[in-house]
């Protein structure tokens, strides 16, 4: 069983790597940017208030949240939280997350459909990625394929959320970029130096869906073998 559970690991190589240079590249962008304050002094904080204000979502509010990069918009609740690096903070790394967690509001406000089709299965992928890998594990070692193609369909659950998360997050991005630049949160070199914040940010995203995707070639290999 763990000659067929740590074999294939080659196949995921192209995913680690693109994985640690992804978290290379949002990590060190987002410091160097942190570092370079907008010209206008806007506040992370600011920058979302004004942005959620003139599309209509003034009942949306903007919370503090502990970390750095645990940025993210609660369609649940209606709640736009705002890491301690870019709530309080001037910088052009600060607005541009804050306008890409707006995109992700104005997404939900525009029933934007890979999002809410993104929330919907959140719950099923959940629980469909916890139990892929018992199956998968219980298959190996008592021989049955069957328990370990049934695994594999719910692993897949998790590739799919990941392709459905990529128009999603390339979408709010697009649509932060272009609301800092019309309302001239930022312009002119600032505007450059945004679009590489959240194109960082957005290769993430890439890694994790090829993560997901040769992680699932490598499973179907394993049961083939198997």
């Amino acid at each position: 069983m763990f000659y067929y559970y740590y074999g294939e690991y080659w196949i995921l190589l192209p995913a680690i790597l693109l994985t640690l240079y992804a978290s290379f590249k949002v990590n060190s962008t987002f410091r160097k940017y942190s570092k370079v304050e907008n010209s206008r002094g806007i506040t992370g904080y600011d920058c979302a208030r004004k942005i959620l204000d003139s599309n209509g979502l003034s009942d949306v509010e903007i919370q503090r949240v502990e970390g750095s990069m645990t940025d993210h918009y609660d369609p649940r609740s209606r709640v736009l939280r705002l890491s301690d690096t870019v709530f309080n903070v001037d910088s052009i790394a600060a607005v541009s997350v804050a306008a890409h967690e707006c995109g992700h509001a104005i997404q939900h406000q525009q029933s934007y459909k890979p999002l809410i089709i993104r929330n919907t299965i959140v719950p099923a992928v959940s629980l469909a990625s916890s139990f892929s890998w018992v199956l998968i594990l219980l298959g190996l070692f008592f021989s049955f394929s069957n328990l370990i193609t049934v695994g594999i369909i719910f692993f897949a659950a998790t590739v799919v959320f990941q392709l459905i998360t990529l128009p999603v997050e390339f979408n709010a991005s697009s649509r932060a970029l272009r609301i800092i630049s019309d309302m001239g949160i930022v312009y002119g070199g600032e505007e450059k130096a945004a679009k590489k914040v959240l194109s960082a940010a957005a290769l993430t995203y890439v890694a994790a869906a090829l993560t997901s995707i040769l992680q699932l070639l490598r499973l179907i290999l394993i049961s083939r073998d198997n």
